[in-house]
């Protein structure tokens, strides 16, 4: 008979007095640099998951859900406290690579070469999947800054930064061809309107 799994609380406590405890055992205040670079990837991740459920094609979805995992180990690698070393063969690391930014600059160059060129500048909207990937692509940029700033005091692989400019990138580019899906034209910027 196969062992089930006990079930854990979803609460513990241990962060009620404004503390969190870092992969490696360190505690830090729930405001630390590194606390919010990682949640911002989270809130990032969770961005992309409510823009997939206005997206139809299956391949996007896909390609989003493929995103959000990365996120999930590029968050794991920010909630260590410690240097991630990549392991052979090691599924139990998380360290992001030059692998995975090869693999953005992939998709952002076959999203970008089914769209039209752009002549101008335009406006985050049109469909909902649309609209909620340009914020995700917000969401990314934010993501970024907060890496940097935990950068200019501890130790990050500076991949993860390559990694966020890639996937704003991408957003941008997945944003606008959500928009061709739905048929929605684009909202070009109209100087001094």
């Amino acid at each position: 008979m196969p062992q089930r799994l006990r079930k854990s609380k979803l609460y513990t406590g241990t962060g009620d007095r404004g503390q969190t405890g870092l992969f490696g055992g360190r505690r830090v205040p729930k405001d630390h640099p590194r606390v919010n670079a990682y949640g911002t990837i989270d809130e990032l991740s969770a961005t992309i998951g409510v823009a997939s459920a206005f997206i139809r094609n299956r391949a996007l979805v896909k390609t989003l859900q493929s995103i959000q995992n990365e996120l999930f180990n590029i968050g794991a690698e920010l909630a260590s406290d410690q240097p991630v070393r990549r392991k052979a063969r090691s599924k139990s690391t998380f360290e992001l690579g030059e692998k995975q930014v090869r693999s953005l600059e992939r998709l952002i160059d076959d999203y970008d070469s089914r769209l039209p060129p752009l002549a101008t500048f335009i406006l985050p909207g049109g469909s909902q999947a649309a609209a909620l990937l340009h914020h995700a692509r917000t969401v990314a940029r934010r993501a970024e800054r907060e890496v940097i700033t935990l950068a200019n005091i501890e130790q990050v692989n500076p991949t993860i930064l390559i990694y966020l400019n890639r996937l704003c990138d991408l957003l941008f580019a997945l944003a606008r061809y959500a928009n061709k899906l739905s048929r929605k034209r684009e909202i070009t910027w109209q100087k001094g309107a």
